[in-house]
């Protein structure tokens, strides 16, 4: 072992002793540990004593046992130096500068594969170690302190494994085999329950008590338990025995506004789940008045359309009177999911929308333009010339845009806009300017037709050579307004 190698190991193990100590200091102040879900009837298990008799115990296996700690310490470094150009260097040589100053986080990771592989051999089939599983589960519940990071990855690995009491790192679902595959047989028959979990009673039992230790730990630890809950969301088999309605509801009604916000990510997938609970987590999380839970709600507006349809009809309106501009913004581009109900009720929104005081909730109604002048070609309710005569330039840009494009392939419609912008007084300069470097016989055309001297032009299908356009140097840029707007 060369001399990089070396130094860097026992930094290494020095640092995950102490941190091996401190996680289940953390982890045991919660006592007594819950019962292993797998047990050797020939031998039943014997719980510690003490916490400090685990302490003991666990750093006795890890001295004994640096075989372990090594293999562990080579997955590591592998997976977090930078690229080498050269696969053969030694990566303990090459960066050993740039390890020792991330030491912390070379030892965070050890301790969660060193988590990972105990737990392993506490779910052996064969011969279960539950001395193993009680420092897993007090380590896991020790290291779970921060929402980022390892914590939330592996952890919740973790407790997915304890939760169906098998060993982690091991596919707990699997496609059905394909013709892409080598094992395919076009002649098995696959039952079709290859692809669910099955909770283990008494490791949902187990999975349970992390999760309330996490629930009723500080701001750090329930943001955690949130992101696991949002992972554990996708299985199905596990939502009911974990409980994890019953916790949504609480954390959506929690004192910091930071945790009920991550609520909300977990919003469509608990609705998908069971649509009367999604439906009550989303009438609860709509009655906070926090500006950060209200921008959350408004972001997820959409999923909810797609999920709960009517219901969520109410929990727009409410936010189209925010007082917030992040609402209003975020509420004025879902109100195009409304035609998917009624499309009266629709183009009524776009109406009382268009004179709204605030400019980005004018310009989320244009994209809505194309499709609302197809369900009511007559314009009856006077959008485009109310938008038209907007002070707002993206507003403008974006509906002459349209209009040119509407010119382009519905002369009718095109025809149907511009004669009622004309009888209202509208200013038609701006539409004309960018017509007539485009195409300037066109636009000629269409000012005869409106003076009462000529024909209402049709569909042009004669193809215009790239040679004979004209580069619109006057004319605004349409995507340097966009992008503003995002901005």
């Amino acid at each position: 072992m060369s001399k990089s190698r070396t130094k860097i190991s026992d930094e290494a193990f020095e640092r995950v002793a102490t941190g091996l100590v401190e996680a289940l200091e953390r982890g045991t102040e919660a006592w007594p540990l819950p019962e292993p879900p797998m047990s050797d009837p020939d031998f039943p298990a014997i719980p510690p004593t003490s916490p400090h008799k685990l302490f003991e115990e666990g750093l006795g296996i890890l001295s004994v046992d640096r075989g372990m700690f090594d293999r562990h310490l080579n997955t590591v470094v592998d997976l977090i130096v930078p690229h080498r150009m050269n696969l053969s260097d030694d990566p303990f040589e090459i960066h050993q500068k740039w390890l020792s100053r991330r030491m912390d986080d070379v030892a965070h990771r050890l301790l969660f594969h060193i988590a990972t592989d105990w737990l392993a051999q506490a779910f052996d089939p064969h011969a279960p170690n539950t001395d193993r599983w009680w420092l897993s589960i007090a380590l896991l519940n020790g290291l779970a302190t921060v929402p980022y990071g390892q914590p939330v990855h592996q952890g919740y690995h973790l407790v997915e494994s304890i939760a169906l009491a098998e060993r982690p790192g091991t596919w707990h679902t699997q496609p059905d085999a394909g013709p892409q595959h080598m094992d395919w047989n076009p002649h098995a028959v696959v039952p079709r329950m290859s692809s669910t979990v099955v909770a283990h009673e008494r490791g949902v039992e187990a999975a349970r008590w992390v999760l309330e230790r996490l629930e009723g730990g500080d701001l750090d630890r329930r943001l955690l338990l949130l992101e696991w809950v949002r992972l554990l969301l996708e299985r199905q088999p596990l939502i009911e025995p974990l409980g994890l309605k019953d916790i949504l509801l609480r954390r959506a009604a929690d004192p910091v506004a930071e945790v009920a916000n991550k609520v909300t990510l977990c919003l469509a997938k608990a609705i998908e789940a069971d649509r009367d609970f999604g439906h009550q987590l989303a009438l609860r999380l709509h009655e906070r008045d926090e500006t950060l839970v209200c921008r959350a709600m408004a972001d997820v507006l959409t999923r909810l359309f797609r999920r709960l349809t009517w219901d969520a009809l109410p929990l727009l309106d409410d936010m189209l009177q925010s007082d917030d501009e992040g609402v209003l913004a975020a509420a004025s581009a879902t109100v195009g999911d409304v035609k998917y109900l009624d499309k009266e009720q629709w183009a009524d929104r776009l109406r009382q929308l268009v004179d709204h005081p605030l400019a980005i909730v004018r310009r989320n109604l244009v994209p809505n333009l194309r499709e609302y002048i197809e369900f009511d070609p007559s314009d009856q309710r006077g959008l485009f010339h109310e938008l038209w005569k907007d002070g707002d330039e993206v507003v403008r840009t974006r509906l002459r845009e349209l209009l040119l494009r509407m010119e382009e392939v519905a002369p009718d419609h095109f025809a149907s806009q511009v004669k009622a912008l004309d009888e209202a007084g509208a200013d038609l300069e701006p539409l004309w300017e960018p017509l007539t470097l485009r195409r300037p016989e066109r636009c000629d055309a269409w000012k005869a037709w409106l003076a009462g001297t000529g024909d209402q032009p049709t569909v042009d299908e004669r193809p215009v050579h790239v040679s004979q356009m004209q580069a619109p140097e006057s004319l605004p840029d349409l995507d340097d307004a966009l992008r503003s707007l995002n901005d």
